[in-house]
């Protein structure tokens, strides 16, 4: 360390003029005189040099051990060459070496066929989920061309869907043709004649009802059923009944035909009815007018069943009274 113990005499024994050194006590300087060398002031600087000296001596071997603890820690950034030769430090700071030895991972790019693939498969499934809701939604929806199509199917080359193919339908819906729901049927559909669907009542009908297909119409069979349940509506079939059954030629309704209509309609909901029919079997109607067959509905729905409440004097007609004689002589024996 020779090199530097020239400097304190360079600053000890330079001399700047017009300043005196070690002057009075109130810093004016003595006249005459010029500025001097003061030998203690040059020990104490040069002391002061080799105190600071010293100390950035001691603070680079403290980095240079810190330097190598970090090294032996793989903290450290790498050295190039021209800084070994050097001897020069690269610090490392704390992030920096972080990300040394865990580097952040980078998404990768995808390439512009992965990416043009990938769109591609966006948009076909986009077209697909449209496609099935389109088509679930035209399934969905009621169409008169393929009702139109439907009805033939049964029709044949006729404008009419006669007795044989009424046989096929009733099969393909899965209900007898006796069933009363074929009733309630034919009432939606208005129909005339019993046994026959003619083409305008079919479309009229069917698009009352939304039904266009087989599967459609038996999803509705359990709603045709429930409109017997409402009194208005039961009342409107009951009507309807009598004059869809009867012969057109007839005003009135063979007794046969009636007792089958009746006990469709009555059968299961009016506890009298066996006894009822028995009655029509051994009486000597052979027909049933509408005014008998709309009273015997009345009938039903207000006369208690033990006859009770019948007033004899009332407005019913003349075979209800009958009817009503003959119970009670039959209750009697």
């Amino acid at each position: 360390m020779g090199g530097p113990e020239w400097q304190p005499r360079v600053l000890c024994c330079e001399l700047r003029f017009g300043e005196s050194v070690g002057g009075t006590a109130s810093g004016a300087r003595e006249p005459g005189r010029r500025a001097g060398v003061s030998c203690p002031k040059m020990h104490s600087d040069a002391a002061a040099v080799n105190f600071q000296l010293n100390s950035h001596l001691s603070t680079l071997a403290n980095i240079h051990k810190i330097y190598h603890t970090l090294n032996k820690l793989n903290l450290t950034e790498d050295v190039g060459q021209d800084d070994h030769q050097t001897g020069s430090l690269r610090s490392c700071s704390s992030s920096d070496c972080f990300s040394k030895v865990m580097p952040p991972r980078k998404k990768r790019r995808p390439a512009s066929g992965d990416d043009l693939s990938a769109k591609k498969s966006r948009h076909d499934s986009m077209y697909r989920k449209y496609e099935s809701t389109r088509i679930k939604t035209e399934e969905e929806a009621f169409s008169s061309k393929r009702c139109l199509e439907w009805f033939y199917e049964y029709a044949g080359t006729d404008d009419v869907v006669g007795p044989e193919g009424m046989e096929k339908f009733c099969e393909d819906i899965g209900v007898e043709p006796e069933n009363v729901v074929m009733l309630v049927l034919a009432w939606k559909l208005d129909a005339q004649n019993m046994g026959y669907f003619t083409l305008q009542e079919w479309l009229k009908g069917m698009t009352s009802l939304q039904c266009d297909t087989t599967e459609k119409l038996r999803a509705t069979l359990d709603y045709l059923r429930s409109l017997l349940n409402d009194t208005t509506n039961f009342k409107l079939i009951y009507r309807y009944a009598f004059d869809f059954a009867r012969e057109k030629d007839q005003r009135s309704l063979d007794i046969n035909t009636a007792k089958c209509m009746l006990g469709l309609l009555l059968g299961k909901i009016w506890p009298l009815f066996p006894v009822f029919h028995q009655f029509l079997e051994q009486s000597k109607y052979k027909v049933i007018n509408k005014d008998q067959w709309c009273n015997v509905l009345e009938f039903s729905r207000t006369i208690s069943l033990d006859l009770s409440n019948y007033d004899e004097d009332g407005a019913w007609p003349v075979l209800l009274d009958e009817f009503v004689e003959w119970y009670k002589d039959k209750q009697m024996s």
